[in-house]
């Protein structure tokens, strides 16, 4: 109930225009660290947001941008109405032509190296700047690829992630491997799935709680992947790859799945009939384009809202 009430807040600010009034923009920031990935950051910081609020990393899919992708999903405006920082890492095309993230190449996974490193120092840079605590990362496509990735190699800097058309952690270790991952996927055990997270970090803490959103006529990334991100992350938390309840929001099939304390600690959304791409519900939240698709229901509130911002 929480959760709805949440979603159902953010949402009505979007729609109402009850957002605080901010001049603030999406900016580059520039030595941010290391930067191995040879990532570039941008990020969105309302005007006036008090220190110790949350952080969002948001990344967007092949062929798109940073700002366009913080924008369209409706990202941006949530961290108005949510109070958050928003940082948006933004792929070049010297590491991918496409602008994919490279969540297949174990040198930009693998903790403290590439482009998961560049991430994880954009989080840190934000923490330093904002006073900023707790953080979360999704993404679409390659962009949910990547929030594998980060969320099994950095899980002590992520609380929950949103993983959107995208695929289990260690799926692939080549560009070859990963087009047989996004079609038709591949069928591993849970342990077999569960043990790749934890061999990425070796955590002995909790574990991020993680969203999982998927078209079912989504024929880039196939549908099956959502069910292989549902058994390595149930495996994660230690729980039966079963739902403990299931509902229907806006339409679509929704599932929840509790650990032994009645946290929610994954939930799915099977977006009926819907293709390659994000899920956004104009003009209440985001702006339909390539790859952003108006389906009735917003993925950034609904996230949001599982995660507990608001």
């Amino acid at each position: 109930m929480r959760t709805l009430t949440i979603a159902l807040t953010l949402l009505a600010a979007l729609l109402t225009g009850a957002v605080p009034a901010s001049a603030a923009n999406i900016v580059e920031v520039t030595g941010f660290g290391t930067n191995p990935g040879a990532l570039k950051m941008f990020r969105y910081v309302p005007d006036g947001l008090p220190a110790g609020r949350p952080i969002v990393v948001a990344m967007h899919g092949c062929t798109q941008n940073a700002a366009g992708y913080g924008e369209q999903t409706g990202w941006r405006a949530l961290a108005d109405s949510g109070r958050f920082s928003l940082v948006l890492p933004e792929q070049q095309p010297g590491n991918n032509f496409n602008r994919c993230f490279n969540w297949f190449q174990s040198g930009d996974t693998a903790r403290g190296s590439g482009e998961a490193e560049s991430i994880a120092q954009m989080v840190r840079r934000t923490r330093a700047d904002t006073g900023g605590t707790t953080a979360y990362a999704t993404g679409l496509s390659a962009g949910g690829g990547m929030t594998s990735e980060v969320l099994a190699s950095y899980p002590d800097l992520f609380a929950g992630g949103a993983v959107v058309a995208g695929l289990p952690q260690g799926c692939a270790t080549t560009m070859v491997d990963a087009f047989s991952c996004m079609n038709p996927g591949k069928d591993r055990s849970p342990a077999a799935w569960g043990d790749s997270v934890r061999a990425a970090s070796g955590h002995q803490g909790r574990w991020p709680v993680v969203s999982l959103w998927q078209g079912t006529a989504d024929y880039t990334v196939a549908a099956a992947n959502q069910r292989e991100l549902v058994e390595q992350w149930t495996n994660v938390h230690g729980i039966p790859a079963t739902p403990s309840e299931t509902d229907s929001v806006a339409g679509y099939p929704h599932a929840v799945y509790r650990d032994g304390g009645g946290r929610a600690v994954v939930e799915t959304y099977s977006l009926t009939g819907m293709g390659h791409g994000q899920p956004v519900d104009p003009p209440a939240c985001g702006t339909a384009a390539a790859y952003i698709l108006d389906v009735g229901i917003c993925a950034a509130a609904r996230i949001g809202a599982f995660w507990g911002l608001g």
